[in-house]
């Protein structure tokens, strides 16, 4: 016999539906809900149902954004010639933070995985190659992640945007800052060696 209410059981059900949430973590969520009151759990439900009745996709580069087109690709001081391809939304926040990047940007919405079931056609990548021939840019950053999918999706890329008359260039890799050598790995450190530059 089944104790716990319901929908204390659905709440749970749907929280460890989420990435990254086990149903260890969805029962201290639901419990917390449950204690905290009702007022919470009203504006957690609030923001659920603005986030899917105000955020929408920017036609252009498929950020998210309240507005379409997105405030990047709406601001004309941005430079139209570099346009960095990214894998996530999360990533665009991530290259806005450090204020050193003043082009535009491209959301893949995933990389190619083909373990996962996910193809070239399941992406963005179309779209990209349409903006490339309607901005003719003189640059694409392909930023993807530096993993085997990422890597992947940056050479799919590279190939289709061939005779497209834009340079494709790589964001760098090597060892983070705050690093020690002993704890970085053999590919880690063979990039690091091989993008190695001149001390100035």
């Amino acid at each position: 016999m089944n104790v716990t209410p319901k929908p204390v059981l659905r709440l749970i059900d749907e929280l460890s539906r989420l990435p990254g949430i086990g149903p260890k973590t969805a029962s201290r969520l639901t419990f917390y809900l449950l204690r905290a009151g009702s007022s919470q759990s009203e504006e957690l439900a609030n923001a659920l149902i603005e986030l899917h009745q105000k955020v929408k996709f920017c036609s252009q580069c498929f950020n998210i954004a309240e507005t379409d087109p997105c405030p990047i690709c709406a601001d004309e001081h941005r430079d139209r010639g570099v346009i960095c391809v990214v894998e996530e939304p999360l990533d665009v926040l991530a290259i806005e933070r450090t204020g050193d990047f003043l082009g535009l940007y491209h959301v893949l919405h995933g990389a190619i995985a083909p373990v996962e079931g996910v193809g070239p056609e399941d992406l963005k990548i179309a779209e990209l190659v349409s903006r490339v021939e309607a901005l003719r840019p003189r640059e694409i950053i392909v930023a993807t992640n530096p993993n085997m999918e990422g890597d992947a999706t940056a050479i799919y890329i590279q190939r289709q945007l061939e005779g497209k008359n834009v340079t494709v260039t790589r964001l760098a890799r090597g060892l983070p800052i705050g690093g020690d050598l002993e704890y970085a790995d053999e590919v880690t450190l063979s990039r690091a060696l091989a993008g190695r530059s001149k001390m100035s």
